[in-house]
């Protein structure tokens, strides 16, 4: 049975030798290789998509005037705003190589029936430093680590409105009763009196319950301006170090923060016709 099997894979071999090229041959052969021996790659087909025509379509919309439910700009401003911070790293750094910073909005909320604005977010701040794994009088050698911290922020802001919000509808709540007439116990009331009054035996009421539509923020954008410096600098006694280096562990930051924000409320808008404009 070996023998056979072995002509068989000689046979294939020879005429893959005779018939093939020898690029191809080479491949062939590389088939042959079990998955043990061979390591296979990433595989990767690629085209060339040409443009294609395509064919416009007019939308369906309705005729005339219509009234839509659209996002309404109460006002878009700027508002500045000062942070000051101390952040602690878990280890001695030597120096830091970067902060990378993204500002996030987690809360703004206009009180109503006022013009106040309440926002409320944080500085999402990752920071590259370096450590000291050994160190002498001609230099020092470590490893580049990170933290990535949440500086919070919160403040409030007097809005000049463009368009200022719905008026907001309230709820309310309506009693009433029923007129009633009973007869008076003869003890104390003569025989034509009778007690006119409302019914205290039930409860009637009128509820009306309004839902308003609160306004909400779009983040337009950011402008951080900062400045970070290294406290509590000093070179450790056991550690043999150039001498200029020396370790800190905790970061004291000073940021200005100009945030661009726009105060939008959903709002229904009547559209009118558009007269005399053709498609082109």
């Amino acid at each position: 049975m070996n023998d056979i099997s072995n002509n068989n894979i000689v046979s294939n071999v020879n005429v893959i030798e005779n018939n093939k090229t020898p690029t191809q041959l080479i491949k062939a052969k590389d088939n042959l290789c079990s998955d043990s021996t061979k390591h296979h790659c990433v595989e990767l087909d690629s085209t060339v998509v040409d443009n294609i025509e395509n064919t416009p379509i007019d939308p369906i919309a309705l005729p005339g005037d219509v009234i839509v439910r659209v996002p309404v700009l109460l006002s878009e401003f700027t508002v500045q705003f000062n942070v000051n911070a101390e952040i602690k790293l878990p280890e001695l750094a030597l120096e830091v190589k970067d902060i990378k910073k993204r500002l996030k909005i987690t809360q703004c909320t206009l009180l109503q029936p006022t013009n106040v604005l309440f926002v409320k977010g944080f500085v999402r701040k990752t920071i590259d430093y370096t450590t000291g794994d050994c160190s002498n009088r001609q230099g020092v050698c470590g490893d580049i680590r990170h933290c990535t911290v949440d500086v919070p922020f919160e403040l409030t802001t007097p809005i000049t409105f463009i368009t200022p919000p719905a008026a907001l509808l309230t709820n309310s709540v309506t009693e009433f009763e029923y007129f009633t007439q009973k007869d008076l116990p003869n003890k104390y009331f003569a025989e034509k009196d009778s007690l006119l009054s409302g019914d205290l035996s039930e409860i009637n009421q009128f509820r009306a319950e309004n839902f308003n539509e609160l306004p909400f923020c779009d983040l337009v954008s950011a402008n951080i301006y900062e400045f970070d410096e290294f406290i509590g600098r000093q070179s450790p006694h056991q550690d043999n170090l150039p001498f200029e280096e020396k370790y800190f562990k905790v970061i004291e930051e000073k940021m200005v923060v100009e945030l661009t924000l726009k105060l939008l409320q959903n709002r229904q808008v009547s559209i009118l016709p558009l007269v005399g404009i053709t498609r082109c």
